[in-house]
């Protein structure tokens, strides 16, 4: 049995999800800032990665696996994993510049969101679909 597609995009995102965890902490020993951030910019920075991805990163795979419990095809889940994926690297890339283009960071966003607006869509019709379907029988 082949495992969920999705648990391929979990697996991705949990190894960068790690190195941001590291990155805080390598932020945390060579500043010896142990809690908060002090006003230092790069941990400041390297904070605000890391916790938008947590904020971000769980409901859009919670909403990509419930596409594919509904029945799209594996191949189907691709496009969306990918878009997470590359979302929360532009936003992880444009968010760490100290000197930061706001382009990485806009597009990063566009990525995540769209990805969490079609999935949660394509799940909302995959239920109004079910629901007319027992109303008709």
């Amino acid at each position: 049995m082949q495992p969920p597609a999705t648990a391929l995009y979990a697996a991705l995102l949990g190894l960068l999800y790690v190195r941001l965890s590291l990155r805080v902490i390598r932020h945390r020993r060579s500043s010896k800032i142990a809690i908060g951030t002090t006003g230092d910019v790069h941990l400041e920075r390297a904070a605000r990665v890391h916790g938008n991805f947590a904020e971000y990163v769980p409901l859009g795979l919670v909403l990509i696996y419930s596409v594919e419990a509904t029945g799209y095809p594996w191949w189907a889940i691709h496009p969306f994993g990918l878009l997470l994926l590359a979302g929360r690297l532009l936003h992880a890339h444009g968010v760490s510049q100290e000197r930061e283009d706001f382009s990485y960071r806009v597009a990063g966003m566009v990525c995540t969101f769209l990805t969490l607006l079609s999935t949660a869509g394509l799940v909302l019709f995959a239920f109004a679909r079910t629901a007319f379907r027992a109303v008709i029988m």
